[in-house]
């Protein structure tokens, strides 16, 4: 009897879980995105959403909550209780900021749940055209030798200390043992801006924002930072490719994904993994986020958390290696 009454339990509780995997959502989900409109990750959840919409039955908005570097954004979402908010995070809010932040309102493992790695976000390295000639550049070889002939005479922007620009510029200049004058600005568009007007010299800045200026021929492209080459520019080569025996397995992409707070019931993790994952190899959704610069994945949640943790290994290393300090 006994055994029998644990098998109807056991069935009661699956048709419960499946009723209310099926039921959720109950309204509108909010995907919170901790950047300012126009970034990768505002972007990706832009092109996701009308995708996850059409497969779970309800509206999907979009969320823009910046400050603080994605902090403010990423802490709203983790200590969400209502089980319809998500949150497109990033390389910056899971794996950067928790290495340099003494005061980070989250935890980035026990508050959240992985549930699909969006898209890869190349770097490229990009110089003011009119400084790379002056400097006899051409390919990103000749600006190692031009950095290691006159060390601190080249100055590099990026969008702010412990920014993935940053990280990378910092990675770029142990590997090939340079010295170059490090700018941090206020973000990577304002960065740029001053490599446009020549005030700096070079940045590695995401592949999506700068693509615009490098076919306006206002950069020079010099390399992307992703172990592979972009399909939208696929005649630059990667900086391990163009960069000799000093930069091989240089890789510094940034990434965008999506996760839920940790209290998620697992059923709806399930689905919202299944969806996302679907979406994603969607060739429209895919074609169009390729064609901003981004690689798509469309990975679960296993492989996402995996990534997570050697990211958060890599970049520790680098942090450690170059003292950087940031006071978040």
């Amino acid at each position: 009897m006994s055994a029998l009454l644990q098998r109807r339990g056991l069935l009661l509780w699956l048709a419960t879980s499946s009723v209310s995997a099926q039921s959720w959502p109950a309204r509108p989900l909010r995907l919170v995105v901790p950047y300012p409109t126009g970034g990768a990750a505002d972007v990706a959840s832009r092109l996701l959403a009308p995708e996850l919409q059409r497969r779970l039955g309800q509206p999907v908005l979009v969320d823009n909550q910046p400050g603080a570097d994605g902090n403010i954004g990423s802490a709203e979402v983790a200590s969400a209780t209502d089980g319809h908010t998500l949150l497109m995070g990033s390389v910056g809010t899971h794996v950067i900021n928790p290495l340099l932040s003494r005061r980070l309102p989250y935890d980035p493992v026990k508050d959240f749940a992985p549930v699909c790695l969006v898209a890869t976000v190349p770097l490229v390295l990009v110089m003011n055209p009119a400084v790379a000639q002056a400097l006899g550049v051409r390919k990103l070889a000749d600006l190692v030798h031009a950095a290691a002939a006159q060390p601190g005479r080249l100055h590099i922007a990026s969008g702010g200390n412990g920014n993935p620009s940053h990280l990378a510029g910092e990675l770029f200049k142990r590997l090939t043992q340079t010295y170059m004058l490090h700018f941090p600005y206020r973000s990577t568009a304002s960065a740029q801006q001053d490599v446009i007007a020549g005030n700096m010299d070079l940045m590695f800045n995401s592949l999506p924002t700068a693509l615009p200026q490098i076919k306006a021929g206002k950069l020079l492209a010099l390399g992307v930072t992703s172990a592979r080459r972009s399909p939208s520019l696929p005649d630059l080569p990667t900086v391990e490719e163009a960069g000799g025996p000093a930069l091989k397995g240089y890789e510094a992409s940034a990434w965008v994904g999506l996760f839920a707070p940790s209290n998620q019931p697992a059923e709806q993790l399930a689905r919202l993994q299944r969806d996302s994952v679907a979406s994603l190899a969607g060739t429209v959704l895919r074609e169009r986020l390729t064609h901003r610069g981004m690689l798509v994945h469309g990975s679960g949640a296993a492989s996402f958390a995996a990534l997570i943790a050697a990211e958060t290994e890599k970049w520790a290393r680098v942090v450690r290696l170059s003292g950087i300090k940031v006071d978040r």
